[in-house]
C-alpha cells in the first residue's frame, strides 16, 4: 500500500518552483508527442472539489490548446441517451500527436448516474463488464491512458464548499448535485470501491492521489505522469527574427478615425496615487 502524504501543506514558493519545473517538462512532453504522433488519454476522476479541475488548469497552462484539448461533456442530449454509452467519449480521443484530458469521462456512469439513481441497474452492470474491454481496446490500439483517482477527505471537502459559497469566482462550481454528494458520502465511496474492482486492470490501472492538500496533488500527480511516458526532447527547429524592411512610405491611420477601448487601468493609476499606495501597485 503506498503511504499517505504528508500532512503540511507545500510552501509556496517551493511549489511554485517545482510546478515550474514540471511544466516544462509537459512542454517537452507535448512536443514529443507531436514528434512521435503519440496518442495520450489522461482521466481526472474523484469526488466533487477534489482538486481536478485545478490541476487540470496548471497541466495545460502553457500547451498548446490545439493538441492538448479538455473533454468536460455535459449531460447526454435526448439523442445522445440512445447510443452506445462509451460513443459520445469516442469522438473526444485524441488523433495521433494529440493528448486529451477527460475532466470526468465514462465512469460517470459508475459514480453520479449509478448512485443518483440516473441509469438502470442493468446499464450499470453493462457498463462494469463493457469498460475493461472498451479500455483494453483502446490501449491495444496504441493509445496511452492514465487513470487518476483524486482522494478528499469528507471533512476538507465540506470546507472546500463552504468556501465556495459565498465566493463571486468560484459560485459556479457549486450545483445542487454536488451538494447532494454530501449526505451520499458512503455511497460514493461504496460505487468507488466496486468501480475500482472491476476496472483496476494491468492495462489501465487506476492510480491514487492524495489531494487534501491541492499543491501536493498537482505536485504529485504531474510528476507520475511524466514518468510513465518515454518522453525526450525533440530538437527544436532554429528560429531567428527576421530584419524587418525599411518603410516604403506607410502611414496610420489617424486615432481619431478608430474606436478604441476606454483606458480603464488609466483611472486605477489614479486611484491608487490619490490614494497614496502607488509603492505598492508598481510592485
Amino acid at each position: 500500500m503506498a503511504k499517505k502524504s504528508g500532512g503540511e501543506r507545500l510552501p509556496r514558493g517551493v511549489y511554485e518552483e517545482e510546478l515550474y519545473r514540471l511544466q516544462v517538462e509537459l512542454v517537452k512532453l507535448q512536443e514529443w508527442t507531436r514528434a512521435s504522433g503519440a496518442r495520450i488519454v489522461v482521466i481526472f476522476e474523484g469526488r466533487d472539489a477534489a482538486g481536478k479541475g485545478g490541476t487540470i488548469q496548471r497541466i495545460t497552462q502553457y500547451l498548446n490548446p490545439r493538441f492538448a484539448r479538455i473533454a468536460a461533456l455535459p449531460k447526454p442530449t435526448e439523442r445522445e441517451s440512445t447510443e452506445w454509452y462509451f460513443q459520445r467519449y469516442v469522438e473526444r480521443l485524441p488523433a495521433a500527436g494529440e493528448i486529451t484530458l477527460f475532466d470526468r469521462s465514462w465512469y460517470n456512469r459508475a459514480g453520479v448516474e449509478h448512485v443518483m439513481g440516473f441509469c438502470t441497474k442493468e446499464q450499470y452492470a453493462r457498463f462494469l463488464h463493457q469498460c475493461p474491454i472498451f479500455e483494453r481496446l483502446l490501449v491495444e490500439d496504441g493509445i496511452l491512458l492514465r487513470k487518476y483517482w483524486f482522494s478528499v477527505s469528507d471533512e476538507e471537502q465540506q470546507r472546500r464548499f463552504r468556501s465556495r459559497l459565498d465566493d463571486p469566482l468560484r459560485q459556479w462550481k457549486l450545483s445542487p448535485m454536488d451538494l447532494a454528494s454530501l449526505t451520499r458520502w458512503e455511497d460514493y465511496s461504496r460505487a468507488k470501491d466496486d468501480m475500482f474492482m472491476m476496472t483496476d486492470i494491468p492495462e489501465a490501472p487506476w492510480y491514487v492521489v492524495e489531494s487534501d492538500d491541492k499543491r501536493r496533488a498537482r505536485i504529485n500527480m504531474i510528476a507520475h505522469l511524466l514518468s510513465t511516458v518515454p518522453y525526450h526532447k525533440v530538437k527544436a527547429p532554429s528560429l531567428a527574427l527576421p530584419h524587418r524592411p525599411a518603410s516604403s512610405g506607410y502611414v496610420r491611420t489617424p486615432r481619431e478615425m478608430q474606436t478604441y477601448v476606454l483606458d480603464q487601468a488609466a483611472s486605477l493609476w489614479l486611484r491608487a496615487l490619490r490614494g497614496g499606495c502607488a509603492a505598492h501597485w508598481c510592485g
